[in-house]
């Protein structure tokens, strides 16, 4: 994949906010020239966000290992532009790295991102909640969000390090073909699809378990 880089990165710090599903959101994000970027642990009890000087307010559905890191691309945030008619800045999706080149809607469950000397992984899509419609301030927001599946990706953290503005993303694709959008039609009731991504065994454990649950099956690893 050519030109495949970091167009923004972005970080936010916690606030109060009434459309807030936890005391505070961070969703509000600015860029910032360069990232350290670390293993979060859990989800409960872990450091939050993979993202260090990067807030997470809601600990019970957000950041831990598999939302460590959420990148969303350019391309799509142009494409949202386009259908709400009004400018969408570099991070305005609550993105953590803003990309360009990355196909963040087909990237494959366990696809390696090389940036540098920082090793991520594609976990799960992004879930649409009310925060995030708050902060969009747009009427239906999670339903329209939702049926478009322009989920952007959240990733793990392999291996920490140092992020910069510009890093060229070196992709590496698995050979099977489950996708993020597969997934996030599997999480959202496409019963059809949520067996293919369960049978396929390629999902972390809290994230195969927890899809599982959702869809009321479940599948031994």
């Amino acid at each position: 994949m050519t030109d495949a880089r970091i167009l923004s990165l972005n970080v936010g710090a916690g606030v109060a906010r009434r459309y807030a599903s936890g005391p505070t959101t961070a969703i509000d994000k600015r860029p910032v020239d360069a990232v350290e970027v670390r293993v979060p642990g859990s989800m409960h009890g872990g450091l939050g966000s993979g993202v260090v000087g990067d807030d997470i307010g809601d600990r019970r559905h957000h950041g831990g290992r598999t939302q460590a890191v959420y990148a969303y691309a350019r391309e799509d945030l142009d494409w949202w532009e386009t259908q709400l008619d009004r400018p969408l800045p570099n991070g305005m999706f609550g993105e953590n790295l803003t990309t360009v080149g990355v196909d963040c809607t087909t990237a494959r469950i366990g696809e390696v991102w090389r940036i540098g000397s920082v090793v991520l992984r594609v976990e799960v899509p992004r879930i649409p909640c009310a925060t995030f419609a708050g902060h969009m301030g747009v009427r239906g927001w999670v339903k329209r969000f939702s049926q478009v599946g322009r989920t952007g990706a959240y990733l793990s953290v392999m291996e920490p390090g140092a992020l910069r503005t510009g890093d060229e993303i070196r992709v590496e694709r698995p050979g099977h073909d489950i996708t993020l959008l597969m997934n996030f039609r599997a999480a959202m009731g496409d019963r059809e699809a949520a067996a293919r991504v369960l049978d396929s065994g390629v999902l972390a454990e809290e994230e195969h378990d927890w899809l599982a649950r959702r869809v009321g099956r479940r599948v031994p690893r």
